[in-house]
């Protein structure tokens, strides 16, 4: 299924987001949960949404994966019904956050019947060295059990795109998409260094079970244009089509 990640549209209030994609035909949505904006912890609101456009929730994405708000967003998941949720790697100095992680988080998995999946890190250094979040390689994320794949970070890094897929296909739930264009990151799909073309063929040839949610940069959709804004949501639902829906093997 194609979702929109509501940090695509950051800077809109979540009843356009909602509007945005229901018009752009998208299955569903993809929601960014932000302290900044309270809308998106609000679960009640979130679900009137989802039924007032018929869109679903399928995942919801936490920036600060602390015991607190990993509770918290468990039981928002419950509320607007959806079974995924997509973690960041904790920093590499906060022992206690990533051992907790790897000894809790299991637990949470069998108890609520729900998946958490870690998502490969963005490739951050400390003194240019040492990388800034534990947990940053592919045995750690096969080691979680649940992941999730960001392409412009397997970009970022100079990433086999389709080893990385490969190497956690059997753990793989979530894939964000976009891809790396010069120095224009979390650009259109469509365009770019990314053999996206070939990766959704793979991942349509595979039958890949989870979502797949378009996580681009706001001015790359000419945010604040509605019109140019819409035509950009439709062209990369096209894109998607023609090689995951539509597959050229076919």
């Amino acid at each position: 299924m194609l979702a929109l990640s509501t940090d695509s549209l950051n800077g809109y209030g979540l009843n356009r987001i909602f509007q945005f994609a229901k018009e752009a035909g998208y299955d569903g949505i993809d929601l960014a949960i932000s302290e900044r904006n309270f809308d998106s912890q609000n679960a009640q609101y979130i679900k009137s949404l989802s039924i007032q456009y018929g869109l679903p929730i399928l995942a919801v994405q936490l920036l600060e994966a602390t015991p607190k708000r990993i509770q918290d967003t468990v039981d928002l998941a419950k509320i607007v019904e959806t079974k995924v949720i997509i973690i960041q790697p904790p920093r590499i100095l906060n022992f206690k956050q990533t051992a907790w992680l790897k000894r809790e988080v299991p637990k949470i998995r069998a108890k609520e019947n729900i998946s958490i999946a870690l998502e490969n890190a963005p490739d951050d250094l400390i003194l240019g060295i040492i990388p800034k979040h534990a947990m940053n390689n592919l045995v750690e994320m096969k080691k979680f059990k649940h992941a999730a794949i960001d392409t412009t970070r397997i970009a970022i890094k100079r990433q086999d795109l389709i080893r990385v897929y490969k190497s956690l296909q059997k753990y793989l739930v979530h894939i964000h998409l976009s891809n790396v264009k010069g120095s224009k990151q979390y650009y259109l799909p469509e365009d770019g260094i990314l053999p996206l073309e070939s990766f959704l063929t793979k991942l349509s040839q595979d039958e890949f079970p989870g979502t797949i949610s378009i996580k681009v940069n706001p001015k790359f959709l000419n945010a604040g244009d509605d019109e140019k804004l819409l035509k950009h949501l439709k062209d990369t639902k096209e894109f998607y089509e023609k090689f995951f829906i539509r597959p050229s093997f076919a």
